[in-house]
Order: C-alpha cells, then sequence, then structure tokens
C-alpha cells in the first residue's frame, strides 16, 4: 500500500504520479515513499516502469508552502485489479489537523444546491472529530448551521434558505422582542419548499425564559422525524445534549419553555415531501413562570437514590424483581427512554445482551443508536437476565442508563414495561417535560 498528500499511499503494480507540472527530462529513479517538499515534483512505484515489489508498503508526505494546495495527476496507473481494492491501492488521505473553508455566493435572486458525489469522514455518532460543517450565509455562525456530517455515507443535497427579490431572509434570524411568530416559508397560502432549513434564534432578557407554542403544525410524519421536522434547543446553538424536542408530523408540540434567555427553534425539509407547514408563537416570561400543560403532580413517594453500579454481580441479581415508581417518576432519573421490538437476545452469563428495533425514542442521552435505512435500532444489556425479563418478538418500554461507549444497561432497578398503544400519549408528554 502507498499514500500521498496529508499521505498517499498504495500496494501497487504500477504507479506514476506528478505533482504540479514540472517534470524532469531525466528517466527518474524512485524509491518507496518519503517526504516531499517544493513547488512541484514527481512519485512513482519502485522499479517503475518496471514491476514493483511485492509485500511493500510506501508512504509519501507531501508539504507545499503556506496557502498553497496540493494539485495531484496520476499519468499512469496499472494496478491489480480488484472492484473493492483489497489487494493492490492507492490511498490518497487528507492531513490531520487541517481546516479548509468554501464560501460560496451566487446572485441574490439564486439559491445554492450542495451535493456529495462521494464522502467519507472519520465516523463518530455525534461528528465531534473530523466532520463537514455546511452554514446559511458567509460566516461559521451555529445558529445557521444546516448540518454536520460525518461517516462514509454522502448527506442529502441541500439548498440554501431561500432569498427573495429584497435580499432579505424569507425565514430564520434573531428574535429579540419580548413577544413575536415565527412561520415555514410559503405559511399559510402553499406548502413549505423542499430543501430548507431555517434557524430561529430567540433571545430574552437574562432574568427571563422564552415560552413557545404552536398554533398550527403540519410537517412530514415519520416515526423518527428523521425527515422533514422542528427541533428545539435549551441555548443558542445546535446541540444534541441540549435539544429539547424534535416534531414533526400533524399534532402540534406541547407548549415548550426555555431553561434559560435563549432558544434555537430550527425547521428542516429535504428534497423530497413536503406538507402545510406551521405557524409557532413565543413570549418572555419571569423565570418563577410555571406552564400550565405540566403534567400532574404524582403520588408515587420519590425513591432514594444511591450508586447502582452499571455491570453484573450476583448481588444485584438477587434483589427482588419488581418494577417500582411509575413512568412518570421513572423519565428524569433515566439516560434514556425509548419504546421498542426485542429482536435479539443472547445470554452471556449472567445477562441478556439484547438488539432493540426502535418504535419511538423519547429521550435519547448518549445512547449509540444505529440506522439501516428507515429502520433504527439500539443494543443494550440486561445486566440480570431474569429482571427485567424481556422476549424476543415483543414490545417494551425501556429507560435505563448509558455507559461511556454509549451502551444502554438495564438492571432490576429500571423501569421496563411492556408497550401498549394506550401508553403513546403519557410519554409524548413526558417528551416535553422539564426535568
Amino acid at each position: 500500500m502507498w499514500r500521498v498528500y496529508g499521505l498517499v499511499c498504495a500496494w501497487c503494480l504500477a504507479l506514476l504520479a506528478q505533482v504540479c507540472s514540472s517534470q524532469s527530462q531525466r528517466r527518474p529513479s524512485f524509491t518507496c515513499g518519503g517526504n516531499i517538499t517544493g513547488q512541484s515534483g514527481i512519485i512513482g512505484s519502485q522499479g517503475y516502469p518496471g514491476v514493483y515489489p511485492p509485500n511493500t508498503k510506501c508512504v509519501w508526505r507531501i508539504t507545499v508552502p503556506e496557502g498553497k494546495v496540493v494539485v495531484l495527476s496520476f499519468r499512469f496507473l496499472d494496478l491489480e485489479n480488484d472492484s473493492l481494492c483489497r489487494y493492490d491501492y492507492v490511498d490518497v488521505d487528507y492531513p490531520a489537523g487541517v481546516t479548509c473553508s468554501w464560501h460560496i455566493v451566487a446572485p441574490k435572486n439564486q439559491i445554492i444546491e450542495v451535493k456529495f458525489e462521494k464522502f467519507d469522514v472519520e465516523r463518530d455518532n455525534y461528528c465531534r472529530y473530523d466532520h463537514v460543517s455546511i452554514f446559511n450565509g458567509g460566516e461559521i455562525n451555529d445558529a445557521r448551521r444546516i448540518g454536520k456530517y460525518c461517516g462514509d455515507s454522502p448527506p442529502a443535497p441541500m439548498t440554501n434558505v431561500t432569498i427573495d427579490s429584497t435580499g432579505d431572509q424569507y425565514c430564520g434570524g434573531r428574535l429579540d422582542k419580548p413577544s413575536g411568530t415565527f412561520k415555514t416559508p410559503n405559511w399559510p397560502d402553499r406548502d413549505y419548499p423542499a430543501g430548507v432549513t431555517c434557524s430561529w434564534h430567540i433571545v430574552a432578557p437574562k432574568n427571563q425564559i422564552i415560552e413557545v407554542k404552536f398554533e398550527k403544525f403540519d410537517v412530514e410524519r415519520d416515526n423518527y422525524c428523521r425527515y422533514d421536522h422542528v427541533s428545539i434547543f435549551n441555548g443558542g446553538e445546535i446541540n444534541d445534549a441540549r435539544r429539547i424536542g424534535k416534531y414533526c408530523g400533524d399534532s402540534p408540540p406541547a407548549p415548550v419553555l426555555s431553561e434559560g434567555n435563549q432558544l434555537l427553534v430550527q425547521f428542516l425539509s429535504d428534497l423530497s415531501l413536503t406538507a402545510d407547514g406551521f405557524i409557532g408563537h413565543y413570549k418572555f416570561r419571569p423565570k418563577k413562570f410555571s406552564v400550565t400543560t405540566t403534567l400532574p403532580p404524582t403520588t408515587t413517594q420519590p425513591l432514594t437514590t444511591r450508586p447502582i453500579p452499571l455491570k453484573y454481580s450476583v448481588a444485584l441479581c438477587r434483589q427482588k424483581c419488581k418494577r417500582r415508581g411509575t413512568l412518570e417518576s421513572n423519565f428524569c432519573s433515566s439516560n434514556f427512554v425509548l419504546t421498542g421490538t426485542v429482536i435479539s437476545a443472547v445470554t452471556r452469563g449472567g445477562s441478556v445482551h439484547a438488539t432493540v428495533s426502535i418504535i419511538k425514542v423519547y429521550k435519547e442521552g448518549n445512547l449509540a443508536i444505529q440506522q439501516a435505512g428507515k429502520t433504527m435500532s439500539t443494543k443494550m444489556v440486561i445486566l440480570c437476565k431474569k429482571c427485567p425479563f424481556v422476549r424476543r418478538g415483543l414490545n417494551y418500554i425501556f429507560m435505563g442508563h448509558v455507559d461511556e461507549e454509549g451502551l444502554g444497561k438495564v438492571g432490576p432497578h429500571h423501569f421496563v414495561l411492556a408497550f401498549k398503544s394506550k401508553n403513546q400519549k403519557a410519554l409524548s408528554m413526558l417528551k416535553n417535560k422539564r426535568c
């Protein structure tokens, strides 16, 4: 295998690559790898134009002057043929520790569409490391971020926020008056357009909080709101850890109260189905204000909390297997809350390792969730195989904790209940509960 640019690397048969345009009149003698500097140069496989030796790994690191970029063109390439390049190959990597920004500007009466043909960036559930961010406008501003992407699946095509003939934003912006309204583009005359992102950053004085209510709401329906959706965040940034809720469908969400003096409301539509849209209202409230739709207090006595280990032990599994409390009393103390179908359950030691096909997520926390097409699933460990006892093929409400690797852990002290459709209303109300 050989490597260039940040690094060029490959296992090959015959390779000749030219950096920029200069070329020596004499046939060069190529070595295996090395550090390349300067304005231009040539690299090639050992022994070129002859056959290179087997079991060879060559790495070239190319460095050009600050302010310049590397242009790499292959003049001749003859490698062992394999559809997945599993054997001899050239690998061109971007270097570590770089930041690249492209500022795309269109005429005022036009919008910009971005599509990724190929995409492979270090994978992370929250794209905390290598990633691509796309923003509306010409500045890096979290309130105007369209999305943050990583992994090996190209993001869906996207367009920037529609601009009207006067150059004003058609949706989104900063809202700092004591009360106001926000709505989707085209409301109420037509469906909202496909491929838009609108972010409203609502800012109140420091001694006040913000209440948001939706008067009308109709956004493409999906069980997990993966396509068109509205997300509301505490604070002024898109941060999954501070997300209050993610909404879609034709039922207005319950009123939302911020924790502090800032809220971010983000609406996103993909490039397929659209719907009527929504109109929402906000107002500033004093910090001691409590929303009238808060769930009635439960009569269940609060549980005594003490540190409970997130691993199997004989002592843990000897506890009496009895469900404690209610949905309401266990919601806030749980890292994750979801409904799902157990699709596999394998006993290992005294625990059960289960894969759950998700019906709906009400509280995600740092739980690692896998997605394949329209199906979402997660893995969790039932610490004690008989408590709670779960069966493959049945639906449950799971409340539990998440370990440092994003794996769900459910012990005898956690709340697990056979899921029935009548539970949906209570769970939907809890999703908006302030813990």
